[in-house]
């Protein structure tokens, strides 16, 4: 596929692809986010893990520009959120759990016109969106309006077109929900590529199995803060829960009962 115009990255060179440092923010008198630290390294597949409620989807909204900290730093792709939002969303694509997609248009419509945010053109953007149209089995419905399509079809347009200016760093919100079992292969498929070429996922999601494939790391947050971060051999040492899946030692990890939980917002 073509580029886009966007100098190469320092992020996947010398810079982490996200840290956050002290991120804190609260909405009056309730806290959501308390301080959290992460560093996402280069051409990593980390996934974000947490309850509801947690702080998941605040995180998120900072990340991609859409919402203020109160307190502390956040860097993605080598740009603070803060200081230079535009240059953070021009190396950033971003699936939300719940899409939002001008229902008036055609799926190609659609294409075009996130194509024309990025200033790549209508032409480019096509082009650029054809092998994952091609993927994603679109082809038959691209040029029907979107109100037709499924939650599953809807997904995988938002997916495409969070690909098309080939972001450095990919920001997924359950991106899975509403997949049937051949489109979720095609996607984890997609992502392994998408690592291995030197880029960034950062997945929240609530399906453990798909994060315990998938991640090469992971975080886990519990009201706010964050218990633990590593690899699920990591976690399994830190909750004595040797063999353990990642849903084992997830539900034991922020258990109050157990202890992990207080420890780790004390």
């Amino acid at each position: 596929m073509q580029g886009t115009g966007i100098e190469p990255s320092r992020s996947r060179i010398d810079v982490s692809a996200i840290v956050c440092t002290g991120l804190r923010r609260a909405f009056g008198r309730h806290v959501a986010l308390d301080g959290i630290a992460l560093d996402v390294r280069p051409g990593e597949l980390y996934g974000f893990l947490g309850p509801n409620g947690a702080g998941k989807t605040t995180t998120i909204r900072i990340l991609t520009g859409l919402l203020l900290p109160s307190s502390g730093t956040a860097r993605v792709a080598g740009y603070d959120v803060v200081r230079d939002p535009f240059e953070v969303k021009r190396r950033i694509g971003y699936v939300p759990d719940r899409v939002f997609l001008y229902e008036k248009l055609t799926g190609a419509e659609f294409l075009e016109f996130v194509g024309d945010l990025y200033g790549l053109g209508r032409r480019r953007a096509r082009e650029s969106a054809q092998p994952y149209v091609e993927r994603f089995g679109l082809g038959g419905w691209i040029h029907e309006l979107i109100e037709a399509y499924s939650h599953g079809m809807r997904q995988k347009l938002a997916l495409a077109a969070a690909l098309l200016h080939e972001p450095e760093v990919l920001i997924l919100d359950e991106p899975m929900v509403g997949l049937d079992p051949r489109s979720a292969r095609d996607v984890k498929e997609l992502l392994h590529e998408f690592t291995a070429n030197g880029r960034t996922v950062f997945l929240s999601t609530h399906t453990l199995e798909i994060a315990e494939a998938l991640c090469s790391r992971v975080a886990i947050i519990q009201s706010g803060r964050i218990l633990t971060q590593g690899t699920l051999d990591d976690l399994r040492r830190e909750a004595r829960h040797d063999g353990g899946s990642l849903e084992a030692v997830f539900l034991r990890l922020t258990d109050p009962t157990t202890g992990f939980e207080r420890a780790a917002l004390a």
